[in-house]
């Protein structure tokens, strides 16, 4: 009885897994419909490892890119002087 119950516990967690990711790559704006039906066919083909593996993949893509400080400084520099001339 203990087998069976390993059996369907590790089917259930497929089953979320896979269910959860492919509404995740569904709902994805930057992949065209092939790509989306090409991942989520992979997700329900290799089970446990696609899945986490292309979750992990586009939420790292997701993360906010850090903007830059603009070289130089705004309108006076650190010489003191003003960009346009004057001191």
């Amino acid at each position: 009885m203990g087998s069976l119950f390993m059996i369907y516990a590790a089917l259930a967690i497929y089953i979320a897994i896979s269910l959860a990711v492919s509404v995740f790559l569904a709902k994805r704006d930057d992949l065209d419909n092939v790509q989306k039906i090409a991942q989520i066919f992979l997700v329900w083909l290799i089970p446990y490892i696609a899945a986490i593996a292309l979750w992990q993949f586009h939420k790292s893509q997701d993360l906010p890119i850090k903007k830059h400080s603009e070289f130089g400084g705004g309108p006076r520099d650190s010489s003191g002087a003003g960009s346009d001339g004057n001191h």
